[in-house]
């Protein structure tokens, strides 16, 4: 039984960094004026590896309640070892600021072992200017 912990806290270690560098974003955060109804924030998702990944990005607010923003594109497979653009478009809401989260997430390919989703997510802060 010893063995097997031993061998599970080694497995651990040494995939730990390896889910960690799964995805990333650029920006992580920022702060956007805007003289209209909404504010728009470009992020760059990114793949370390050498193998393809699908993504998803997905739009909350600070207490991570889905918000209803205009995403382009909105899903895609990020090839390994690249990153793209993403349009995010994010709504007022009648408020003059809003505090968002932007998060890329990894889903799995149904044919893969690791069924694992990944997320990693930037805050953002809108300034409506009149």
């Amino acid at each position: 039984m010893r063995t097997i912990g031993i061998l599970a806290a080694g497995l651990i270690a040494v995939l730990s960094p390896i889910a960690a560098a799964g995805q990333s974003m650029t920006p992580m955060r920022g702060e956007v004026r805007s003289f209209t109804d909404a504010f728009a924030v470009r992020v760059f998702p990114g793949n370390p590896y050498d193998q393809r990944i699908r993504v998803e990005i997905h739009v909350y607010d600070q207490d991570f309640r889905p918000i209803d923003a205009r995403i382009t594109p909105k899903a895609f497979v990020l090839a390994g070892q690249a990153s793209r653009p993403v349009l995010v478009v994010v709504p007022f809401d009648g408020a003059n600021e809003r505090k968002v989260r932007i998060c890329t997430e990894s889903i799995p390919f149904p044919s893969e072992q690791t069924q694992i989703r990944a997320q990693i997510c930037g805050k953002f802060f809108g300034h409506r200017r009149f």
